[in-house]
């Protein structure tokens, strides 16, 4: 089986990653990544099923020919970055994410380091090439984002069954010393039709921490998602705080159906992350009322750990949602609307400001 590999537009595999302004749901956050600069020099021996080089090593900018061992690629997906492949042999398809083979150690370290789990892909296999990388995954069911796009706000005893698996992801990486950086909904894919599955579609961007200290001083993450800390002049940040901060972004999202923190101009929304203050929906129960705030606190050390989220009390119960879910309401074509910023939703609630500490 041959097929045709659509060019790839220039450049198209950088990793350089970049805050760019991405202030509603309509759009994804900026994709584009870039693993760890410089493998460090005591990486431990990759874990992962290495194939001997294909021949011969296509390039993904120019190949005319998609081959690669068993495996065609087929047509490309965020840009160049990754393809939609198909295994010949069985019929199964997958996504390819393709790397520069200098890159190789960087981008496998996470997975050598991280034990297997339930809510974490890892590749089927992986091919190395003379100049190319191609780690294969199976193709999931549609991810978080796209889910909250489409239904809006989701009833609490979803958003907790959901939540809760993205929660024990986060805390497995923060146990084993991974440190996530570019946490947020899309990056979590459904592994079943039914999606209700979650898994954290890759470790692309993860930090491998060398002890317990686990600051960092590289400045990255999705506009919506980044945390106070790392827009300020600090020169360095605590990484599981802002994943934390990330977190706490995503399940405000999934219960409201809008980022808390939102504005058109880059300056703006920046100033209202620093300055933290948000607005819950209303028909909130207490306990989701409570863990949101826990998580999007200002100061990182007043923040749950990852691990304590697994204890809150809304993931320990069977929440029931106070208010009529809007599910139901316009569907495949509903586009989640934006929704009050932080000041509109303010002015409606007159001096009933919702703060990070009440």
């Amino acid at each position: 089986m041959q097929a045709t590999l659509p060019a790839a537009p220039a450049g198209a595999l950088s990793k350089k990653k970049r805050l760019e302004l991405d202030s509603d749901l309509d759009a994804k956050c900026p994709t584009q990544k870039r693993t760890r600069s410089q493998p460090q020099p005591w990486l431990p021996p990759c874990l992962l099923p290495l194939s001997p080089p294909p021949a011969p090593d296509p390039v993904p900018a120019e190949a005319t020919a998609s081959r690669l061992g068993p495996y065609a690629l087929l047509e490309p997906e965020e840009g160049g970055r990754a393809y939609r492949a198909m295994h010949c042999p069985t019929g199964t398809e997958y996504t390819c994410k393709v790397y520069p083979a200098s890159e190789a150690l960087a981008v496998q370290q996470p997975y050598a380091r991280l034990p297997p789990h339930e809510h974490v892909a890892r590749p089927a296999e992986v091919l190395v090439g003379t100049q190319f990388l191609y780690a294969f995954f199976a193709r999931p069911y549609g991810d978080m984002h796209t889910l909250v796009r489409r239904r809006r706000r989701l009833p609490e005893p979803e958003a907790a069954a959901l939540f809760r698996q993205m929660a024990a992801t986060l805390a497995h990486c923060h146990q084993h010393g991974l440190v996530l950086r570019d946490l947020k909904l899309c990056r979590f894919v459904f592994t079943n039709r039914e999606r209700t599955k979650l898994v954290l579609e890759n470790l692309e961007d993860a930090f491998v921490l060398t002890g317990p200290d686990d600051s960092l001083w590289d400045k990255r993450a999705c506009p919506a998602y980044v945390g106070p800390e790392i827009l300020s002049s600090r020169a360095s940040y605590s990484g599981k705080a802002a994943d934390v901060w990330s977190l706490g972004v995503a399940l405000f999202t999934m219960l409201a159906g809008h980022y808390p923190f939102q504005d058109s101009e880059p300056a703006l929304l920046f100033g209202k992350i620093r300055r933290g203050a948000f607005a819950l929906p209303e028909g909130l129960s207490a306990s989701a009322s409570c863990l949101v705030r826990c998580l999007l606190r200002r100061e990182p050390a007043e923040r749950l750990t990852a691990a304590g989220i697994l204890l809150h009390p809304w993931l320990r119960e069977d929440p029931r949602p106070l208010a009529p879910s809007w599910s139901h309401l316009r569907e495949a074509d509903q586009v989640v609307p934006d929704g009050p910023g932080p000041e509109a939703a303010q002015e409606e609630a007159g001096d009933r400001e919702v703060g990070l500490y009440g």
